[in-house]
């Protein structure tokens, strides 16, 4: 069984997967750290302000090498796998910047992610979190003054990044979507993530 843990950037994801880690219900899981945890410099890390449909199709690409790297130790290990991150937050930052910029590369690049070895979730939950929250967790951790433009927090960016995983009619990668809110602290939050992936994990 494959799950995924989704949500916007300082939603409280790392948090939650760090408690889960404790579980004994999860014990014998695999879980995979986020994307931009494989970049050893953070200056490799592609930009998510794409400025074309090339660059954006070059981002996508290079996250999928390392879901590659994911996909053959999934398969090593054989059992529960927890994904800090799935190939649909790729689709849904796409999804964004053709809504945002006009690129048009959704259906190529949904088309390639059926054409390429990934994981796909059965269940995916999507951590909601609203945006005047996550500005406030972001200057809290420091980080506002450091970098006070954060793109992955534009409010039009958030919308649609949401919108890929929330919106009736919308086919994500996953077989499952559930959205559950993240408006709640740290521990509120692990708390849901740990009661709905161990029954997800106890369903095996």
């Amino acid at each position: 069984m494959i799950l995924g843990l989704e949500g916007p950037s300082y939603g409280g994801k790392t948090s939650a997967l760090g408690r889960l880690r404790r579980v004994p219900a999860m014990q014998d899981a695999m879980l995979f750290s986020c994307y931009v945890k494989s970049f050893a410099r953070r200056e490799d890390i592609p930009t998510p302000s794409t400025q074309s449909a090339a660059e954006q199709v070059e981002a996508f690409m290079t996250f999928m090498e390392i879901e590659g790297e994911r996909v053959r130790a999934a398969r090593q290990h054989g059992g529960l796998v927890v994904l800090d991150r799935t190939v649909d937050t790729l689709l849904a930052h796409a999804h964004a910047m053709d809504e945002i910029h006009g690129f048009g590369v959704l259906p190529e690049l949904s088309q390639r992610v059926e054409e390429m070895p990934h994981l796909r979730p059965d269940h995916t939950l999507y951590l909601d979190v609203t945006p005047e929250l996550l500005h406030l967790r972001r200057k809290a951790a420091g980080h506002h003054d450091v970098e006070p433009e954060y793109f992955l927090h534009d409010p039009a960016f958030l919308s649609h990044f949401r919108d890929y995983f929330c919106s009736p009619g919308r086919r994500p990668a996953a077989g499952e979507i559930t959205v559950a809110s993240g408006d709640g602290d740290r521990q509120e939050t692990a708390a849901v993530v740990q009661a709905i992936f161990t029954y997800w994990a106890g369903g095996r």
